[in-house]
């Protein structure tokens, strides 16, 4: 099923064909470079489990992107529910996670401004939130270009202190 289409790209839900390539892309070194560490074939499977159960709990999520033109699977842009210990949660996230052969394209900026607009049609929250490591810095800029405005900083909770991913910004923008 197509949830949203934009000139390049089609947002859509999962299918199995998807499951090796996000495989490749979750135990991709550059891809993971500001997470905790790559996912196994198991884990990212796992990972896509979670991400098909939140599609079917709310008809919405973490989009699968497909190019329009090659029809391939790259990746994920989309919308999370988030409930983990901070002053802004519970909440709402638009996130983003694609094959390092589709960056330098504006399509992660393409795709979540459709996932805004999205949002806010369907009248999902009042607020989106953002948020990545303070060393994700073109993470930082694509929150920057869908219209986010920077609201501070926290220590992620499932990260333990002193670690190098610790401390992320954090980005919103009202709908």
């Amino acid at each position: 099923m197509n949830y949203i289409v934009t000139d390049r790209l089609i947002l859509r839900g999962w299918n199995d064909a998807d499951r090796p390539v996000f495989a490749e892309i979750n135990g991709n070194d550059r891809v993971m470079r500001y997470f905790p560490s790559v996912l196994s074939p198991e884990e990212s499977n796992c990972l896509a489990d979670r991400i098909i159960s939140e599609f079917n709990a709310c008809n919405y999520g973490l989009f699968a992107v497909e190019e329009k033109e090659s029809e391939e699977f790259i990746g994920f842009v989309g919308l999370h529910r988030f409930n983990f210990e901070a002053p802004f949660s519970p909440g709402l996230e638009i996130g983003w996670r694609l094959s390092d052969k589709s960056w330098g394209r504006g399509y992660a900026t393409e795709a979540a401004s459709a996932c805004i607009e999205y949002a806010r049609r369907h009248m999902l929250t009042e607020r989106l939130y953002a948020f990545t490591s303070v060393h994700n810095t073109p993470s930082e800029n694509v929150m920057k270009r869908i219209g986010m405005a920077k609201v501070g900083h926290f220590g992620h909770p499932a990260l333990p202190d002193g670690h190098w991913l610790k401390e992320h910004v954090l980005y919103a923008i009202d709908l």
